[in-house]
């Protein structure tokens, strides 16, 4: 796929570019980025080096991955990443996001996770679109219900980071949820009350 930039009230997100580096590098010291995402860790200028010029062109070359830097429209200060990965079944897609520290708070992620689901199902054909975090990390679970996911629970050892399998909260978005038609009809299991089914045992709560 040919790289695109999407656009908000507030944002611009856009490939990443050469020039990116120091700003990824710079955010990427931040030791809550590096606790809670897999980014390495400690993280060096030829990290954001591979990651901006290599790992984000190559996963719109080959359509696996599709990174986003998610930059202010009145002046292109980076608040963030975004990338939206392919996943299994078909249809199915994964969010993932940070947050530059001094951009936190304002709302600026959960802006641009909308403009990512929203871009996921109509360009994409995206039927489901995860996320997953290592439980704990409440600021991302944050992001993802202002978003509109829906928790579903947790998964052990669903995360593997800097060589530690870590339990995660699982959530995911649905086009209708966005008000949008899917690709293939969707028939939500019933409760035997007759309700929906939740889908999974949420045993987490809302900061």
């Amino acid at each position: 796929m040919e790289p695109i930039t999407l656009t908000t009230e507030r944002l611009l997100l856009r490939p990443f570019r050469r020039s990116d580096a120091d700003e990824v590098y710079a955010a990427c010291q931040d030791p809550d980025i590096q606790r809670w995402t897999v980014v390495p860790s400690p993280y060096s200028r030829a990290d954001a080096e591979l990651f901006t010029e290599k790992l984000s062109p190559g996963g719109w070359q080959d359509d696996s991955m599709y990174n986003f830097a998610v930059v202010r429209r009145d002046g292109g200060a980076m608040t963030g990443a975004l990338g939206i990965n392919r996943r299994t079944p078909a249809g199915t897609y994964e969010v993932g996001f940070w947050t530059a520290k001094e951009h936190r708070g304002l709302g600026y992620m959960t802006e641009a996770v909308r403009a990512a689901a929203h871009w996921t199902f109509t360009a994409l054909g995206g039927e489901r679109l995860e996320w997953r975090a290592e439980v704990g990390n409440v600021p991302s679970r944050a992001v993802a219900q202002r978003a509109g996911f829906r928790l579903e629970g947790d998964q052990r050892s669903g995360l593997l980071n800097k060589g530690v399998r870590r339990d995660t909260w699982v959530g995911a978005l649905l086009p209708s949820d966005l008000g949008l038609p899917g690709v293939h009809p969707y028939l939500p299991t019933k409760s035997p009350t007759g309700a929906p089914a939740s889908g999974g045992t949420d045993r987490s709560t809302a900061p």
